[in-house]
């Protein structure tokens, strides 16, 4: 940066702030000491798409997967959900949303204290998230987004011509200070991830949500859309935003409890916003599969999974590495979910120390915009007895290489 603002004769500060909005719009990603470069691929692939490569014998824990010992069999919820019985054929102009599954959806939303609202159903989250933000904004207009966060969403945002504008994360949530500055400085949407926040695990807490609150009656105008993927899967209460401000959406996924190929979300909100997601869902794909949504409410139904054992597997995983890990002095954050976030000195030095002794990690780079590097473990399937070795493994990694230059 500083050699171009010196062939260009402008100040550095001009340099950055292009840099940044070539990152914001797409155009260029980063990736630590090995500087910035154009993206071979539009924004909203590169990310997603873009995955280590896994040698034969390595480990993989950079997929991002649930364990799928902890998923129910599916055979049984579709053959209910297929059996002709009483019910007539799904045809043209039927009701979009299965009744059963509004009823269970819309009793799991009271019981959370969610606000109501009318119910839609999308192919999950992404879909439900790019719905929200199409049906309010315009190209130009800027999301607050969380900084480390999800790489699709950080994909999606700038692929829809939006801008981002990244706000910090603790183990509470987002920062309520940063919040305020992006909402007072134009953003007209923040994205939240209510628990299991990929990739730093965080998860709303009920003190965090008292100020967040605050936060957004200063600015009723913002589009909340708050994401709840982590339902079923995690064991902290639900501490939702939705209602504070005039136009917001509520988005609960199957995806990680029940399967991801399940391509199922339930979205909630105001009445604005769920009308102008239906009514555009109608002139596209139409409806989601009524045989898929009547699926997951038998799913729901009978209880197919113990949402407190899938919590506590999760949880004790994840402790275990944490705590092996504070025993050979690195800090990681990993409070609720399937991940890991170990803050690391050098990202891609640490990813390439730990696929060469056999961990294949992702690489913090797909998760942020502002923030620090990082790395993203996967501990869904990680067991009791590969803790202490891959524990080794980072500790080494992240370590400082040695100097080398003999000064």
């Amino acid at each position: 940066m500083r050699e171009l603002a010196i062939e260009l004769g402008v100040n550095p500060n001009t340099v950055a702030a292009a840099y940044r909005t070539l990152r914001e719009r797409g155009v260029i990603e980063t990736a630590g000491r090995r500087g910035s470069r154009v993206r071979p691929k539009p924004a909203t692939t590169a990310r997603e798409y873009v995955r280590t490569d896994v040698p034969a014998g390595v480990r993989d824990l950079a997929n991002g997967n649930p364990d799928p010992a902890l998923l129910p069999p599916l055979g049984p919820a579709f053959a209910a959900a297929t059996e002709r019985g009483d019910r007539d054929p799904v045809l043209y102009g039927d009701e979009p949303v299965d009744p059963e599954l509004a009823r269970i959806a819309r009793a799991q939303l009271d019981a959370d204290g969610v606000a109501e609202g009318p119910l839609a159903v999308t192919s999950g989250s992404l879909d439900a998230i790019e719905r929200v933000l199409a049906a309010h904004l315009r190209p130009g207009d800027t999301v607050a987004v969380e900084d480390p966060g999800w790489r699709s969403a950080l994909d999606l945002v700038p692929a829809l011509g939006l801008r981002t504008a990244p706000v910090g994360v603790d183990d509470e949530g987002p920062l309520p200070d940063d919040v305020r500055r992006v909402l007072g400085a134009g953003a007209r949407a923040l994205l939240v991830t209510d628990r299991a926040q990929n990739p730093t695990g965080a998860a709303v807490s009920a003190t965090r949500a008292r100020v967040l609150r605050s936060v957004l009656r200063e600015y009723p105008r913002t589009l909340l859309i708050e994401d709840d993927h982590g339902h079923a899967i995690v064991d902290v209460p639900l501490r939702p935003l939705a209602g504070i401000t005039q136009h917001w959406a509520f988005i609960r996924s199957a995806a990680k409890a029940y399967g991801p190929d399940l391509r199922l979300a339930v979205l909630t909100g105001d009445e604005v916003t769920v009308d102008r997601v239906r009514g555009r869902q109608r002139l596209g794909p139409g409806w989601v599969s009524l045989t898929l949504q009547r699926a997951v409410a038998r799913l729901w139904a009978d209880g197919a999974i113990d949402p407190a054992a899938v919590a506590a597997r999760y949880g004790s995983r994840r402790c275990l590495l944490i705590d092996a890990l504070a025993e050979r002095g690195v800090t990681a954050r990993g409070h609720t979910g399937m991940n890991v976030w170990v803050p690391v000195p050098d990202e891609t030095g640490a990813v390439s120390r730990l696929l060469h002794a056999g961990w294949a990690v992702a690489p913090g780079a797909r998760f942020r915009l502002n923030s620090g590097p990082g790395m993203r473990v996967t501990v869904s399937t990680l067991t009791e007895a590969e803790t202490g070795p891959l524990a080794d493994a980072i500790a080494s990694a992240v370590r400082p290489a040695p100097d080398r230059s003999g000064v």
